[in-house]
């Protein structure tokens, strides 16, 4: 039995790109698809960020919504999520589908032609 004392860093959010508590108290579980994710801009610390935008695939699982593949605005994570070790097992996450969003503070930025396609339940300041 080891009784040694470990540290380990945890994920911090960085939830400024939140507008207000909006839906907050909401978000729908989700799977999400990690190999459709970068690794150097969706996890480079071994976590997804909270803030990141998402769409529903074909699957029915969720991949980083760019806006200009075709696919609709889901929702951004609500919060971080920890990435599998191997980068290709789905991971569990909170959808968030109705917010406020700060939008200069998002982790990975979503252009002005694709805020003006979201859907109305997003709020883009």
């Amino acid at each position: 039995m080891d009784l040694s004392i470990n540290t380990r860093r945890l994920g911090g959010d960085d939830i400024s790109w939140l507008g207000s508590a909006r839906g907050t108290n909401e978000g729908r579980t989700v799977t999400l698809d990690t190999p459709k994710f970068v690794k150097v801009t969706h996890f480079p610390d071994g976590w997804f960020k909270s803030g990141i935008a998402l769409a529903k695939g074909t699957d029915g699982k969720f991949v980083p919504f760019t806006g200009d593949d075709g696919t609709k605005l889901a929702g951004f994570l609500l919060s971080g999520v920890r990435a599998p070790a191997n980068g290709t097992s789905p991971v569990g996450a909170s959808l968030l589908d109705d917010a406020r969003v700060v939008a200069a503070n998002l982790p990975i930025p979503v252009s002005d032609a694709a805020q003006g396609t979201a859907p109305a339940r997003f709020i883009f300041a």
